[in-house]
């Protein structure tokens, strides 16, 4: 099966995602600055749920762009990391609710680490089903990037249950720049 189609379907999905999300906003209750301030935390969590789900499409996208043929069990895969991602809206709003609470968070925290490992599953299926793509063999050949997502997210869970649950959130945050720096000095 070609992917193009595919994608199309991966696009609109995350794009409804950021929609709901953006939607979910409270209003400010008056035209002053300060109104505007008392949403600090709906508008930070915004932002970080709004890099989670660009950072899923923009991995997607790139690793898309060499995939020649996908199967039923990447279609599957993606499917599970799409539906596993749509609970982002309610947890964007869970965690901007209670914010110094650890059950949010480390929700929140459990969405980004199943996408992250669905990641993996994904790219191993690609890479066994079209072994001749070369380019995809080569982009794929290594889950360190994953890899360095996770273990910040291990990070952020013991420091989150510990001492300050937000670390959890703050380690979704951190370990995305992680992961762009991380795959850029893998293809050097």
């Amino acid at each position: 099966m070609q992917s193009e189609r595919f994608e199309a379907l991966i696009d609109a999905v995350l794009a409804i995602i950021v929609t709901i999300i953006v939607l979910e906003i409270p209003m400010a209750s008056g035209g002053s600055w300060e109104a505007l301030f008392e949403l600090k935390l709906d508008f930070i969590i915004y932002a970080l749920s709004f890099l989670v789900v660009f950072n899923f499409w923009n991995y997607n996208n790139n690793i898309f762009q060499i995939v020649n043929k996908i199967n039923y069990k990447v279609i599957w895969l993606m499917g599970i990391a799409l539906f596993i991602l749509s609970f982002l809206p309610y947890l964007t709003i869970f965690v901007a609710e209670n914010f110094d609470s650890f059950i949010p968070h480390a929700f929140y925290g459990l969405d980004f680490l199943s996408t992250a490992i669905l990641s993996i599953l994904i790219a191993r299926a690609l890479k066994d089903y079209d072994k001749g793509n070369i380019a995809l063999q080569v982009a794929l050949r290594s889950n360190k990037p994953i890899y360095s997502t996770i273990t910040m997210m291990a990070i952020g869970y013991i420091i989150g249950y510990l001492a300050y649950p937000p670390a959890i959130t703050i380690c979704c945050l951190i370990s995305i720049p992680v992961l762009w720096i991380v795959n850029k000095r893998q293809f050097k």
